[in-house]
């Protein structure tokens, strides 16, 4: 996600921020929390819990270092003491949606605890709408709560019988299942009228579109069935690879 660029331009940000670039993967996980004196403390856990009730709230689009510092009664300047630019920000705010809902236990079998980790996965998004609406990021994620759950589920895939040349690729697809899932039902909303007129235009068009017009995917809405319809297809697959 692009960070807004009239936000940090001043030269006292800049020092405040320190050398590191504040676009380099992982920027605020190398820089390590700062405290400020004063009261209330503004520390980097409430400037999280604040941008994840704003972003709840109001969506990504209304998320600036204004209106979180509005928020906080804080100035943006003071907010960059503590983080450099909006990306640490949503940074932040994703990883600790990772830390509401902890890792399952293991079960001892790879693909319950698979099932039980994605599961859970798609729950937190959901309860979070702009998590699973986001963009594709420049970025990959390496907080320490999203690590965690990452580790659960390559050990999980590994223990599969799964070699560490398809590890990765494996992991990819469940991710993008997940995050697709989530975000397919956070961002459609059809209404009835729309599913009416959709209906009325692949009927028209069945000659074209057969097998789309004959099987009505417009109005299936079964979020949770396809998911984990879905979820046992590729796990079926990553089972058939491992004992291959």
């Amino acid at each position: 996600m692009a960070s807004s660029g009239g936000d940090h331009g001043s030269a006292e940000v800049k020092a405040i921020a320190g050398n590191d670039s504040p676009t380099a993967v992982g920027a605020v996980w190398l820089r390590p929390a700062r405290g400020r004196k004063g009261e209330p403390p503004l520390t980097r856990a409430r400037i999280v819990e604040a941008a994840v009730a704003l972003l709840d709230e109001e969506g990504i689009e209304r998320l600036t270092m204004r209106r979180l510092g509005e928020r906080l009664d804080a100035g943006a300047t003071t907010l960059y003491w503590h983080v450099a630019t909006k990306d640490d920000v949503v940074d932040l705010a994703v990883d600790a949606i990772f830390d509401e809902a902890r890792v399952p236990e293991p079960t001892g079998g790879p693909r319950e605890d698979i099932t039980a980790l994605l599961g859970a996965w798609r729950a937190a998004l959901l309860r979070h709408p702009w998590s699973a609406g986001l963009p594709a990021r420049r970025r990959p994620l390496i907080g320490p709560n999203f690590l965690a759950w990452m580790e659960f589920l390559q050990s999980a895939l590994l223990r599969t019988g799964l070699s560490t040349v398809d590890l990765n690729a494996a992991t990819w697809a469940l991710y993008n299942h997940v995050m697709g899932s989530a975000s397919t039902q956070a961002s459609l909303r059809l209404s009835p009228e729309e599913i009416a007129a959709g209906r009325e235009y692949l009927a028209a068009e069945a000659g074209r579109f057969p097998t789309v017009a004959a099987h009505d995917y417009i109005a299936d809405v079964d979020w949770d069935g396809a998911f984990t319809a879905g979820l046992d297809f590729l796990l079926d697959g990553i089972g058939a690879r491992a004992r291959g």
